[in-house]
């Protein structure tokens, strides 16, 4: 719920891995949240680049709000990323590691399970099923 308005009914792992926009996303878990443009059904723009995803019925470039789940980003080799970032900060979480990268003017929130050290170049990897669409919510949480 949202100022008493329900805003998703769904189960937990439903709401979790199809949330219906950007303040369901954090409600139920962390999640990077960026602007976006949907060029087509399945073409999206965020941070200066395309990315194909699995969403389609939105208007021809829409802006939209791209949600991507810490656990889904892939940390590769800068020359292997799609997008290149610096390690800002790790924390040890016991099962995992938190990680914040830079990538231009955007903070990642990046979980995984090797360790990076700060400062250090690393690339980032986004596969389609992990880019979730959502429509434009104009309300402040």
């Amino acid at each position: 719920m949202n100022k008493g308005k329900i805003e998703q009914i769904g189960t937990p792992e439903d709401i979790y891995n199809e949330p219906s926009n950007a303040f369901v996303a954090n409600f139920i878990g962390e999640s990077n949240i960026l602007d976006g443009i949907m060029l087509k059904d399945y073409l999206v723009n965020f941070c200066d680049k395309e990315f194909e995803c699995l969403d389609k019925g939105f208007k021809l470039n829409e802006s939209v709000d791209v949600v991507i789940r810490p656990e889904d980003i892939k940390i590769v080799s800068p020359k292997e990323g799609m997008l290149k970032g610096i390690v800002k900060s790790i924390i040890f979480k016991g099962v995992h590691y938190e990680i914040i990268v830079k990538e231009h003017n955007n903070l990642w929130k990046i979980h995984t399970t090797k360790y990076f050290k700060e400062n250090s170049q690393v690339g980032i990897d986004i596969y389609p099923e992990d880019i979730h669409i959502m429509k434009k919510v104009n309300e402040n949480w």
